[in-house]
């Protein structure tokens, strides 16, 4: 999304959408390193903490109507919902 359009609130919320989107990957790499379990789970529910997070963080962009913009950011709310299910199996199914 890398033409998304430059206004204030575009800049600020694709900051925090890099850094939020970010988190989800690094936190489940330590949660798949762990040494013990209950610090694996702690981890993922971060990585969950974080989907949500980029989920509301995408659905703020404004792509001022640009369809192939919309689209993208569309086809991105899918794959962190489908993260957030991951991630919540996960933790259902890690007693």
């Amino acid at each position: 999304m890398g033409d998304v359009p430059k206004n204030l609130s575009n800049i600020k919320d694709c900051k925090q959408l890099v850094k939020s989107s970010g988190s989800v990957g690094a936190n489940y790499i330590e949660a798949n390193e762990s040494l013990s379990k209950k610090y694996s789970k702690f981890r993922i529910k971060i990585s969950r903490k974080e989907s949500k997070e980029s989920q509301y963080g995408l659905n703020l962009i404004d792509t001022q109507d640009d369809t192939h913009l919309e689209n993208a950011k569309i086809d991105l709310v899918r794959e962190s919902t489908e993260l957030l299910k991951i991630f919540s199996a996960i933790l259902v199914n890690s007693k």
